[in-house]
């Protein structure tokens, strides 16, 4: 069958016509402050209008979500656990119960390098360049008197949270802005967004694919060189978090002491300067990248290489690169 010159024509039109139409989608980012930090919010939308509508979407529900999780607000719920610490239980919506049941899982998991109630903490560290003297080993140990998710006791039938010691606190610092991340993208999918990239300061949460099909890729910095990135790694449907210390530290008798701290004996962690994880949850990506740091080098890469679909880079405080058995790096 012979087509003429004219529909010939027609159809490459109609062709091009579709092929513009499905390539219309671009990407859409707004950057604002969230839970105290910066949010870097993506989509891939028709156009501003309705990436504008996504994205005012996805700001109501981290926003939701801090009104729930925030220990600086008085009226939350977490605020409420901590104000009857060693008094009494606090009934609790189910989604806090659970994030509650599953940090300490968490903590399990790490062996108490990741702990929600390191909260109680004493906050006798300082890494804004006022520290002359180190704290006494007393004074250490002391810190951390009131910390222990042993102590966390939870009522799954009521619904409720106990904190056994008095003065005892939660706090979701270390796994907040990963599950906000978590709950955003889950509400972007089931609104029809099929690609964006949601970052809460260095907790990357990506799905789908960039418009031209490529995959979504995170630079991984250098910490030697904050300004330099040794590494593009692609990511699909997952999340990325990197924990780096390369910026709040002391030294003392010739030591370097990072701002992470050991939530077990009060000492800050140490030998570690940049920690990456790869895991399919924001949430579990950002409580694994700072029990890492706590567990030391070899340590984290036993537990992260026992966990599936979970991977991780480590750099230490000579710049020496430790990965996770099942990733490869694109070195740049």
């Amino acid at each position: 069958m012979h087509l003429s010159n004219n529909l010939k024509t027609l159809i490459t039109s109609v062709l091009i016509l579709f092929v513009i139409v499905c390539s219309a989608q671009e990407p859409y980012k707004r950057t604002l402050k969230l839970m105290g930090s910066r949010f870097d919010i993506t989509v891939v939308a028709d156009d501003s209008i309705q990436a504008n509508k996504y994205i005012d979407t996805a700001v109501a529900e981290i926003s939701r979500i801090e009104k729930l999780i925030s220990s600086w607000d008085v009226n939350s719920q977490t605020s409420e656990i901590n104000r009857n610490a060693g008094i009494a239980p606090v009934k609790v919506d189910k989604e806090l119960f659970d994030l509650i049941e599953r940090a300490i899982g968490i903590s399990k998991l790490t062996d108490g390098a990741f702990d929600i109630s390191y909260a109680s903490m004493d906050r006798i560290w300082k890494f804004d360049g006022s520290m002359t003297v180190m704290p006494s080993e007393d004074e250490i140990v002391a810190s951390v008197s009131k910390v222990g998710y042993h102590n966390i006791i939870l009522d799954k039938e009521n619904s409720t949270v106990f904190l056994k010691l008095e003065g005892m606190k939660i706090g979701f610092g270390a796994i907040g802005k990963g599950y906000a991340a978590d709950k955003a993208k889950d509400l972007l999918i089931s609104e029809g967004v099929a690609s964006g990239i949601i970052n809460a300061s260095g907790d990357m949460n990506t799905w789908g694919k960039q418009p031209n099909d490529d995959d979504w890729k995170v630079a991984i910095t250098n910490p030697m060189d904050k300004n330099k990135v040794f590494a593009l790694l692609p990511i699909t449907n997952g999340a990325v978090v990197t924990s780096g210390n390369y910026e709040k530290y002391v030294n003392f008798n010739g030591k370097r002491y990072t701002h992470i701290i050991d939530p077990r004996t009060g000492y800050p962690s140490t030998g570690i300067i940049s920690v990456t994880v790869f895991a399919p949850k924001a949430e579990l990506a950002d409580a694994l990248a700072t029990s890492v740091f706590v567990m030391g080098k070899e340590a984290g890469l036993d537990r992260i290489n026992q966990l599936p679909k979970i991977e991780c880079i480590i750099i230490d405080d000579k710049g020496n690169i430790a990965k996770s058995e099942n990733i490869k790096i694109d070195k740049l």
